[in-house]
């Protein structure tokens, strides 16, 4: 197992934690000088948040334990490809290097829809691998939305039982 698959099995852990909430599963983990700082997992449903993104979460932990809101030389493993939120507080963050287990065609700023860490304009780039245990991180987001779709089915099912 490589460094990378390391912890990306730790960003794993922390998404099947949002899973288990029926939270989207997406789960990070910080890395600095080959020790977790920091973790988060998505929780916007549950905290009523917005911004309850795992890399916002995780972000604000990595902040307080090393007493800076620079982050350089810290490593971000994501199991999905951040958001435009989260991608620029990623480059605010000045965060050396971000992971990526799979990527978000719909919503992705890290090089799917936008490229927010490689932009030349902004003063910060953060290094970039994708695709660490993809299969993994994408087939747990996508039985994710399969049941929830079963789930929504059976409750359009069940209403519609109910009322004849």
């Amino acid at each position: 197992m490589t460094i990378e698959e390391k912890y990306m099995k730790e960003a794993i852990k922390q998404a099947k934690k949002a899973y288990r909430l029926l939270e989207v599963p997406i789960g990070c983990v910080i890395v600095y000088e080959d020790k977790i700082i920091a973790r988060g997992y998505n929780r916007r449903n549950t905290d009523k948040n917005t911004l309850a993104h795992a890399e916002l979460t995780a972000i604000k932990k990595a902040s307080k334990v090393l007493g800076d809101w620079r982050l350089e030389d810290c490593t971000m493993y994501v199991t999905l490809e951040p958001c435009q939120m989260c991608a620029g507080a990623l480059v605010q963050s000045r965060i050396s290097k971000v992971v990526i287990g799979s990527m978000n065609a719909k919503a992705g700023c890290a090089g799917s829809v936008l490229d927010l860490f490689h932009m030349e304009q902004f003063n910060h780039q953060i290094e970039t691998t994708y695709g660490v245990l993809q299969e993994e991180c994408s087939s747990m987001l996508s039985n994710f939305f399969k049941e929830l779709r079963m789930k929504k089915k059976e409750e359009r099912e069940n209403r519609k039982n109910n009322q004849e």
